[in-house]
């Protein structure tokens, strides 16, 4: 299945870190690596890495032309990208000693999406496939109502999250992908018990994929539930783990794989991710992964029905 991903394109300024910054303090960087990144740009890659076919919607500004470029060396079509006369989205990423990070970000062209051009790109794509979102572009709410009406499928990665995504029509969604912070926020939730709970009442039409980090992930789809754990290894950069998550959980939806082996594959690439420095060239083949299942190299993996 094609996957139309409206995603977001940014420039990435990553400082290594002995800490994250605090406030008041002027801290000393060991290291600057400028990446192409922004979390669009990573799931799209990490789809096409799969094995997805893969285009990708969205404005670059005059400084862009690298995104487009590093897009096309992982295999996603760019036909549908616009390019304006006008800044790219960019991002500071601190990673520290122990591989986490934080990141602030510029939107740039990522926040300049028209109604007309969202109409006119899915009418390009047609009525097959999947549209997938997350939440650095604008009119999001609007591209999935579209898409919805259009017969399109739709995943919404929520993130970063914030009060807009409060009203987006997420009961026209097929797939929300959230980790347990976005899920508690989503749901209007204390507990990450309650979480899943919650959410499938509000939207019981629904499938959804809830990251927890080094803890895994859970998985709810029709009407059952599944729990994966992660392999036990060294963590260098988590910067592009959840969008390589995310696009190999999806490829493996859509290729018709089980839920099971679609968590084992998705956790799999996701842990390659961690141990190389970086964001989108973080990113797995596809035949790697698949080398490191052949070779159970991590050691196994459980996936538990939980319900």
């Amino acid at each position: 299945m094609k996957i139309l991903n409206f995603g977001s394109l940014n420039m990435d300024y990553v400082y290594e870190v002995d800490h994250f910054v605090k406030p008041g303090e002027t801290l000393s960087s060991n290291g600057l690596f400028i990446n192409c990144g922004g979390k669009g740009l990573n799931q799209s890659i990490a789809a096409a890495k799969a094995g997805n076919e893969v285009l990708h919607a969205g404005l670059v500004g005059s400084d862009g032309e690298i995104l487009k470029d590093k897009l096309k060396e992982n295999a996603v079509n760019t036909s549908l990208l616009k390019k304006i006369e006008e800044s790219s989205g960019h991002a500071i990423i601190q990673v520290d000693q122990n591989g986490q990070n934080c990141i602030l970000l510029y939107g740039g062209t990522n926040q300049m999406l028209t109604e007309k051009y969202i109409n006119e790109t899915l009418d390009k794509f047609g009525n097959e496939g999947l549209v997938l979102l997350q939440n650095e572009t604008n009119l999001v709410g609007y591209i999935i109502a579209q898409a919805h009406k259009r017969g399109l499928k739709t995943a919404l990665n929520a993130a970063p999250m914030n009060d807009k995504v409060l009203a987006y029509p997420l009961e026209l969604l097929d797939w929300l992908i959230v980790n347990e912070v976005e899920g508690k926020q989503i749901a209007g939730c204390e507990k990450e018990e309650d979480i899943l709970p919650t959410i499938k009442q509000k939207y019981p039409n629904g499938n959804v994929l809830l990251t927890l980090g080094s803890r895994g992930a859970i998985c709810y789809t029709e009407g059952e539930t599944y729990q994966v754990g992660t392999y036990q290894v060294d963590v260098v950069d988590t910067t592009a783990a959840g969008d390589t998550f995310s696009g190999y959980f999806l490829y493996g939806v859509l290729s018709g794989k089980t839920i099971p082996e679609a968590l084992v594959l998705a956790t799999t690439a996701s842990t390659l991710a961690i141990g190389k420095k970086g964001a989108s060239d973080s990113i797995p083949l596809k035949k790697e992964v698949d080398q490191v299942l052949e070779e159970n190299k991590f050691g196994a993996l459980a996936v538990d029905k939980i319900s």
